[in-house]
């Protein structure tokens, strides 16, 4: 009796550390729903995208079974990963020295750069003039990083709107309300897709970048987990083809 109950114990604990083992099994997606086509709602309310589709498939390979997106508010994202609400924000997310500091990033994945944005009969045709006109950005995206850092520019406008997401962004650009944006060039080429003669883009940007999935800063096994299953798509073409897909060219950051 004593044998068949130690062998029982010993089948749980074996069981037990298989269960435990991997790591973590399911990941919490931060993300902005609003931002096509990297992240947003599709005809049925489905999030769909770009970025959806990465880390759906990294996460299937870096042995993650579940996998929850969760609609946040931009401007609240460090708060919302420092709390543990999430465990990552996956949503085309511009690596920048203070990012850096603040996250810990994957490798970069995607390459991107800060357009503007005007509609299509505006006058604007380079980045002075911007001067006396009101210029929109998201409140907390890269866009409004590079305009709070340049005194000169931001100086030189009539007013600077910061917004929740880009789709209250398109509207008041829409009604006449601001003259241009700094924008994702990943969102605003889906835009102009969808909405052909609306809008337009100056041939000056506010710089190139790369994009990465944020992690808390101490939390390395999510990050080495999907570093390795990113740099496995990059490899085998998975991650050319959903490029692809979604924007029509292969933005992969190799």
């Amino acid at each position: 009796m004593k044998k068949l109950l130690l062998l029982l114990l010993s089948l749980f604990l074996v069981a037990l550390v298989a269960g435990c083992g991997g790591g973590p099994k399911k990941m919490v997606i931060g993300l902005d729903d609003n931002f096509a086509p990297m992240g947003f709602r599709n005809e049925k309310n489905e999030i769909v995208g770009l970025d959806i589709d990465l880390a759906r498939e990294a996460c299937k390979r870096a042995g993650i079974t579940e996998v929850q997106f969760k609609p946040i508010d931009w401007g609240a994202k460090e708060a919302e990963i420092k709390s543990k609400r999430i465990d990552a924000i996956w949503n085309c997310f511009t690596v920048n020295p203070d990012r850096e500091k603040v996250y810990g990033l994957s490798k970069p994945y995607l390459v991107n750069a800060q357009m503007i944005c005007v509609p299509a009969s505006s006058t604007i045709a380079k980045i002075s003039d911007l001067k006396g006109k009101v210029v929109a950005v998201q409140d907390d995206a890269t866009g409004a990083y590079l305009l709070d850092k340049n005194d000169e520019l931001r100086n030189s406008l009539k007013d600077y709107r910061k917004y929740p997401d880009f789709a209250a962004v398109y509207l008041d650009m829409d009604n006449g309300r601001i003259d241009a944006m700094i924008v994702d060039a990943v969102l605003v080429r889906y835009y102009m897709a969808k909405n052909p003669g609306k809008y337009k883009v100056l041939d000056e940007t506010m710089g190139d970048e790369v994009v990465a999935v944020a992690f808390r800063k101490d939390d390395k096994e999510f990050k080495d987990r999907i570093d390795k299953a990113l740099d496995e798509m990059k490899k085998d073409g998975t991650a050319k083809k959903l490029s692809e897909k979604w924007l029509g060219a292969d933005i992969i950051k190799y």
